[in-house]
């Protein structure tokens, strides 16, 4: 497996994104205000935003939703990889579909309930059809 990408959830998607390009990250997706990804300047890595959608106003200003964060770990064959770990005994949330984004992906929760997304995307992982281009 290979860590892709970490996705952080905001109230605040676009002050957030501008300060991951400060850092120097590149914009390869933009849906702004709903979703960016950002790619690493060095390496493979990437980092998307998304808005943090749901119970927002009931919580207090400034404070984060406990287990927020979804991992994503890229697996060549996606379907042997879920196989494996089904008989294992872990238990997804859901199994390997394929995804509108040209992604196939399953889910399942670490031991603190944050998301866990197993993944297999090939071309399409940092180069989508739909990929911001440099300007």
């Amino acid at each position: 497996m290979d860590l892709n990408q970490i996705t952080i959830y905001t109230e605040k998607p676009a002050e957030t994104v501008g300060f991951f390009q400060m850092l120097g990250l590149r914009l390869i997706v933009d849906s702004l205000p709903r979703y960016a990804r950002l790619e690493c300047p060095d390496g493979n890595s990437t980092l998307s935003v998304s808005r943090l959608d749901g119970e927002a106003e009931s919580r207090p200003a400034g404070s984060v939703p406990p287990n927020q964060i979804t991992l994503y770990f890229e697996c060549d064959d996606l379907d042997v990889e879920y196989e494996r770990l089904i008989s294992l005994g872990l238990k997804f949330d859901e199994p390997p579909a394929d995804q509108r984004w040209r992604w196939r992906e399953a889910y399942l929760r670490d031991p603190n309930g944050n998301k866990i997304c197993l993944f297999h995307a090939a071309e399409n992982r940092k180069d989508p059809p739909w990929r911001v281009r440099s300007r």
